[in-house]
């Protein structure tokens, strides 16, 4: 488990790397991951090892959430003025996640429909 995390780390620096070298406008923890994917599409049985770890981790994912929420809350004198911003930039941007995400799925759901129509019985 303890190799399985210093995987994933080492992938979370790489990606805060490439994202500073590069001057990304993209986190480095998402460039991070997207290494990792490829990482992962080229040796598919390093997922068996990562597998077992990355879930423990999403098990206990609330908990990375604590801080958000002291911040939010230890700040939430400097954000009352903004607060009608605030709000209506979660209730936008939650929308437009959800309908990408809706896209997305459609576009995976016809694809896979289309190459298992593909495939001889």
């Amino acid at each position: 488990m303890l190799l399985s995390l210093a995987v994933l780390l080492l992938f979370q620096c790489f990606g805060e790397g490439v994202s500073y070298v590069f001057r990304l406008p993209v986190p480095g923890p998402v460039v991070g991951m997207l290494l990792l994917l490829g990482f992962l599409i080229a040796r598919p049985r390093a997922a068996d090892n990562i597998e077992p770890t990355a879930n423990e981790l999403l098990r206990q994912l609330s908990l990375l959430f604590v801080p958000a929420g002291v911040g939010i809350m230890a700040s939430a004198s400097a954000v009352r003025g903004d607060l009608v911003a605030v709000v209506l930039a979660i209730i936008v941007s939650t929308t437009l996640g959800i309908g990408v995400t809706a896209l997305v799925m459609r576009a995976l759901m016809r694809r896979q429909a289309a190459d298992e129509g593909d495939e001889p019985s």
